[in-house]
């Protein structure tokens, strides 16, 4: 009798701690959810900047054609990979961040391209789009880095002991972090 009661005690104990685990995995899991519906709305938010950005500079005579054409088709690729929160995996967070990437590379392109040219940098549609874009960046950058941090949360909950026990009984699986582009780490060149 007493070995049984010691065992039903022992499941109990098992049952609150797993009970607690569980809850707390979903919440962190919900956080990191979040975390990534901010981080695409702050893309989303670049991205629909970027017409009229694109517009405006438009109306600069003899603007290179080249250079917004890349800016348009960058904007159109990156807004043609979409992630959903349960879709978080290594590969398709790379896929994602390529898109961006790209996109942000075009905008770089196009905001030092306009540099030649006095009549569109005094335009102050531009010169107000510019900030915004450049204001949009900013939160792309806290966006992604409370992401990282949500997720940094979620993955050491769930492979702490015995947390990682249930975690993977109920698969909750490690989430991948936002990281940086590979052509970051190269410092740009200035030329004067």
């Amino acid at each position: 009798m007493k070995r049984l009661l010691l065992y039903f005690a022992g499941f109990i104990i098992l049952l609150s701690q797993s009970s607690c685990g569980y809850n707390g995995m979903v919440t962190r899991d919900q956080e990191v959810k979040n975390k990534w519906a901010a981080v695409q709305s702050s893309y989303q938010r670049r991205s629909d900047l970027i017409p009229n950005l694109v517009n405006t500079v438009k109306g600069a005579a003899n603007f290179e054609k080249s250079t917004l054409e890349g800016v348009i088709e960058a904007r159109a690729k990156a807004t043609s990979v979409q992630i959903n929160a349960d879709q978080l995996t290594p590969e398709n967070l790379q896929k994602f961040q390529a898109a961006q990437s790209q996109l942000s590379s075009g905008l770089g392109r196009l905001l030092a391209v306009s540099e030649n040219y006095p009549e569109l940098k005094a335009n102050a549609n531009f010169q107000e789009l510019q900030a915004q874009i450049e204001g949009t960046e900013n939160r792309i950058n806290v966006a992604r880095n409370d992401f990282n941090t949500a997720t940094t949360d979620y993955n050491t909950f769930t492979r702490s002991f015995p947390n990682n026990l249930f975690a993977n009984m109920f698969g909750f699986k490690e989430k991948p972090f936002f990281e940086a582009d590979a052509a970051a780490s190269k410092a740009p060149t200035v030329q004067f």
